[in-house]
């Protein structure tokens, strides 16, 4: 029996059914949801009609720049399992974007750059991916602890001091931990092996092992250099919107977000949307900023960042091709 055009109408069926969703998602984030866009309109009106419009149109054209960070990345895990080059690691990252849009917790971004690989090892990626993520996480955590320190110091030592120094240590062991933890891989491959009910995960996750020390500090370095995107398009952002404050406290106040952000959990099916937010209205509102600006500062990053490369991903997930052979351009 040939299965042949069955498969293919599955996968025709499944992409149609991501872009259906993808979209679905996109207005309801941005026409529907509560508190999104009230009085935004005017807002960014307003700003765009500002002396300083321009610095929209430089957070948008350092978009391709963030991601390239990450289909650097991404070309130097996938090393381990085939040669990649930079477009289709790109490409990868963009699939992947896509698809995470759709899913908690970005778990699609997974499926993405899985399906982009020729390799017949493909369920090893999984572990790639993982170190990839881990390394941008360690990245938020270094930069995002020195952050909210400046909020303990400003807000917390006179009152506090006991609390304030708990914080500090926490933040220290936490960063300390992390790096502890990126430069022994095959620790948490162990940690993993040694809980039955995930032993079945260590074949896809050994390749963690295989990276070496010098490989995971240029990871690092790419992230720290994907991370700094980030900040300055949120900082000039929040220039656009008015928000004005001293240049310690833009980075302290972008860098607690992006920690909180990461460190809170998350079933949101829109890319975290929701959780920065309020992350920002909090920490910004600290400084005496009014909520309105920081949150429709933080949401043009979300709809520069995630919402328009998603979009723009679904032209590589309707060119996806689940049967390959041969090996990478």
């Amino acid at each position: 029996m040939n299965i042949k055009p069955h498969r293919k109408f599955l996968l025709v069926l499944a992409k149609v059914l991501v872009v259906a969703l993808t979209l679905f998602l996109l207005y309801q984030a941005i026409f529907t949801a509560p508190d999104t866009l009230l009085s935004w309109g005017g807002i960014l009106s307003n700003a765009l009609q500002s002396p300083l419009r321009f610095l929209f149109i430089l957070t948008a054209a350092l978009i391709p720049v963030n991601w390239g960070f990450e289909a650097r990345k991404w070309q130097l895990l996938g090393q381990k399992l085939e040669p990649i080059s930079f477009w289709r690691a790109y490409r990868a990252v963009m699939v992947g974007l896509t698809l995470g849009f759709i899913t908690p917790n970005r778990l699609g971004d997974y499926a993405g750059r899985v399906l982009e690989l020729k390799s017949r090892q493909r369920l090893e990626a999984i572990g790639a991916i993982f170190i990839g993520r881990f390394c941008q996480l360690v990245a938020t955590v270094l930069a995002g602890s020195v952050g909210l320190l400046y909020f303990v110091l400003a807000f917390g030592w006179q009152r506090y001091p006991g609390v304030s120094l708990s914080v500090f240590v926490l933040l220290l062991c936490l960063s300390g931990a992390m790096l502890l933890l990126l430069y022994n891989a095959r620790a948490m491959v162990a940690v993993v092996a040694a809980i039955r009910p995930l032993r079945k995960f260590v074949p896809y996750l050994s390749i963690m092992g295989t990276y070496t020390s010098g490989e995971m500090m240029r990871l690092l370095w790419l992230s720290l250099g994907r991370y700094a995107v980030f900040l300055v398009q949120f900082i000039l952002l929040l220039i656009l919107y008015e928000v004005r404050l001293s240049p310690l406290q833009y980075i302290s106040g972008v860098s607690g977000t992006f920690f909180l952000k990461s460190v809170v959990p998350s079933v949101s099916l829109i890319s975290d949307l929701g959780v920065r937010e309020l992350s920002a209205m909090y920490l910004f509102g600290l400084l005496g900023q009014e909520r309105l600006q920081v949150l429709s500062a933080s949401l043009s990053l979300w709809l520069l960042n995630i919402a328009v490369p998603s979009v723009l991903g679904l032209y590589f997930v309707l060119r996806l091709r689940l049967a390959r052979k041969g090996v990478a351009a």
